[in-house]
């Protein structure tokens, strides 16, 4: 197996990895993922599987990633939720601002 061989092998493991981590520290977590979520998971799981990438345009990607950029976004997003952390640019849904509850 050539070099940039072994280089796509380990994305495509790399990725599944972490879509199969995202679902399980949210079940873990009792944290619901919307149905978006959920079907996100599944089909770029299965895309990857299937084709070995989840994206088919290269200019989303780099080169040798299963994941295009916003696809590696939304799975960093999702994995977040699950952990119970901030969201980066806003609070979570249900939580009051520091000023608001005076």
């Amino acid at each position: 197996m050539s070099p940039w061989e072994q280089q796509k092998e380990a994305a495509k493991r790399s990725a599944l990895n972490a879509l199969k981590r995202a679902r399980r520290s949210a079940e873990k977590a009792g944290v619901s993922l919307s149905e978006w979520e959920g079907e996100f998971l599944d089909s770029v799981g299965e895309r990857i599987r299937e084709h070995g990438r989840a994206f088919a345009d290269p200019e989303k990607g780099a080169p040798g990633q299963a994941l295009s950029a916003m696809q590696g976004r939304k799975l960093k997003e999702i994995t977040a939720k699950a952990k119970g952390e901030l969201r980066r640019f806003g609070r979570r849904r249900g939580e009051a601002a520091p000023d608001e509850g005076e």
